[in-house]
């Protein structure tokens, strides 16, 4: 009988580590270019009206959403950001253009949430020898998200922080759950991975052999869950879970 202990958690994001709950997308679009903009006017750069900059930005960002969708492959928000800069003569550093990209994030940040145990729930997973590790669906910059992560104090409990829009491919695509497994360092049989979607991360953890988890949010209500697979409505459940999948697999 092959070894299914749980040596290592890989997560999704967000709904799972991070909660953004029901938001308006095309609401926080214009707010986050109402921060760049107001960023770009205080260090001096001429990028124009607002209406125009606001109008411009949006049009690229939802084109290039669109066309991700149709490849079914992420993209680089900040390489975008620069892009279209270019063609308005912005000149930044690059530090200067990671803020540009944390001011067009703000409006998301300011609605996220974390369980108030996450903490101790990640240092417990961590103190029991276990590896964790992100895979995410994301065209934010991984600056962007891990000064996230840390400013919520939980980036350093990772040893692997993997995003879509690094690879050729994305969940639910097979190749994103192998190179998962190859940059954690264990067999499928012996990663967990929780996230939120049954379609995106629940069936093709399954079917890649690993301990799929389910995290109950508004993602997934009235989905059903597969067989072979567990569901949590909080992350504190984890511990207590991953002890007796292992207590039963010795």
């Amino acid at each position: 009988m092959a070894d299914t202990k749980i040596e290592a958690v890989l997560f999704d994001l967000g709904e799972t580590l991070i909660n953004f709950g029901r938001a308006d997308t095309n609401e926080l679009m214009q707010k986050g270019a109402e921060f760049s903009y107001e960023f770009l006017e205080s260090i001096g750069q001429a990028v124009g009206s607002f209406k125009s900059y606001r109008r411009y930005s949006l049009l690229h960002l939802k084109i290039r959403y669109i066309f991700s969708n149709i490849i079914d492959r992420d993209f680089d928000v900040l390489a975008l950001l620069k892009k279209i800069g270019a063609k308005k003569c912005v000149k930044l550093s690059e530090q200067q253009w990671l803020d540009l990209a944390w001011q067009w994030y703000k409006p998301l940040r300011q609605i996220a949430s974390i369980e108030t145990d996450i903490i101790q729930t990640l240092g417990a997973l961590k103190k029991s020898g276990l590896k964790l590790g992100i895979l995410s669906n994301t065209f934010i910059n991984k600056c962007t998200l891990e000064k996230h992560l840390a400013k919520l104090g939980i980036l350093d409990f990772f040893d692997e922080l993997m995003y879509s829009y690094e690879f050729r491919f994305r969940k639910p695509d097979a190749r994103i759950f192998a190179a998962a497994a190859e940059r954690i360092g264990c067999p499928n049989s012996n990663i967990m991975f929780v996230g939120d979607r049954v379609n995106k991360d629940i069936l093709p953890a399954l079917k890649a052999g690993m301990h799929p988890v389910l995290k109950t949010a508004y993602t997934n209500v009235e989905k059903k869950l597969p067989r072979s697979a567990w569901q949590i409505d909080k992350l504190c459940e984890l511990p207590q879970l991953i002890e007796k999948i292992n207590n039963e697999s010795s």
